[in-house]
């Protein structure tokens, strides 16, 4: 599980790199999307995958046994989570804004437009 997990950062990291580098200011957001899941899963993975035990002391124990959840990341994917939804919605508002402006979504035209301005 560990290892198909893995293997699925992998991809959606070479994935979200892949459409970053694109000229489109859509893929770009979708590439951007990827990276931050790619991102909260690396980081899941990293805090260790235990199913059924809980990230708590239990009633009447003095320490944690021997396999337990760590809250810490799962904390963390929360938070990045959150805060990815807010870039995410503030990327597509951006990117409409500026297609109702220029009309297009291609960051080669919308280079060429800003030095016409000038």
């Amino acid at each position: 599980m560990v290892i198909l997990l893995a293997l699925m950062v992998g991809l959606m990291y070479a994935a979200g790199i892949y459409l970053v580098l694109r000229r489109s200011l859509v893929k770009l957001i979708i590439g951007l999307i990827l990276l931050g899941n790619a991102a909260n899963l690396l980081i899941f993975l990293i805090g260790g995958i235990t199913r059924g035990e809980p990230p708590v002391i239990g009633e009447g124990e003095f320490t944690l046994g021997e396999v337990y959840a760590d809250p810490l990341p799962q904390a963390l994917i929360l938070t990045a989570i959150v805060i990815g939804f807010g870039l995410q919605a503030f990327a597509m508002v951006l990117l409409e804004q500026e297609y109702r402006e220029a009309g297009v979504t291609d960051l080669d035209s919308l280079k060429d437009e800003d030095t016409d301005d000038q």
